[in-house]
């Protein structure tokens, strides 16, 4: 199930980390075949993040991984249509973005989710390694292999949650030239 919270976070927490974002700038982080640009967060962010999960999933939630990423028209321009199946080593339940920076766009934009002409819309639990790696490599720029489900629309300060095997991605696969700037968290529940 696919869930969105507007609002958030509260207008102070927001407004907070808007400005901590601004003064800080996102660093290049090379992953072989990817490059994403990406801030660290801080402990105490996460801790508030995990904390309204909580609620409103009304259960414990275990992150795996938070950061803070941006992509522009320039950086991070690839489709990458993909699934998390494996993050830190251990399989996450799911992954969420809040979406952070104002949008310059009026067109339909935010997260999309996909259907693969082969798997459906999720990654099949069984899939190989290989298997895994030869979709992000081969399929995940060519949209002749996928079929666009929905999109979720970017709106700041809205998170949403989904199943972390569904294939997603950003939506287009280039935003506007000052960033989309979005929180990404991965996590299993307890």
């Amino acid at each position: 199930m696919i869930y969105i919270k507007d609002d958030f976070l509260s207008e102070p927490t927001y407004k907070g980390l808007m400005t901590y974002l601004n003064s800080n700038e996102f660093k290049e982080v090379d992953t072989g075949d990817k490059s994403f640009w990406i801030q660290e967060s801080n402990q105490a962010f996460n801790d508030i993040v995990t904390f309204e999960l909580e609620a409103i999933e009304n259960k414990p939630i275990r992150p795996l991984l938070q950061f803070f990423r941006v992509s522009n028209d320039k950086v991070d321009t690839d489709w990458r249509i993909h699934a998390d199946t494996i993050i830190n080593n251990e399989k996450p339940d799911r992954a969420l973005v809040l979406y952070l920076s104002k949008s310059e766009v009026n067109e339909l934009h935010g997260t999309a989710f996909w259907e693969h002409n082969d798997m459906g819309e999720k990654m099949p639990s069984n899939i190989s390694d290989d298997e895994f790696d030869l979709i992000l490599k081969k399929d995940s720029n060519n949209l002749d292999k996928w079929k666009l489900k929905s999109v979720v629309g970017y709106k700041p300060n809205r998170l949403i949650s989904y199943p972390a095997n569904y294939f997603h991605s950003k939506y287009p696969n280039i935003s506007w030239e000052k960033g989309r700037v979005v929180y990404v968290m991965f996590y299993k529940n307890e």
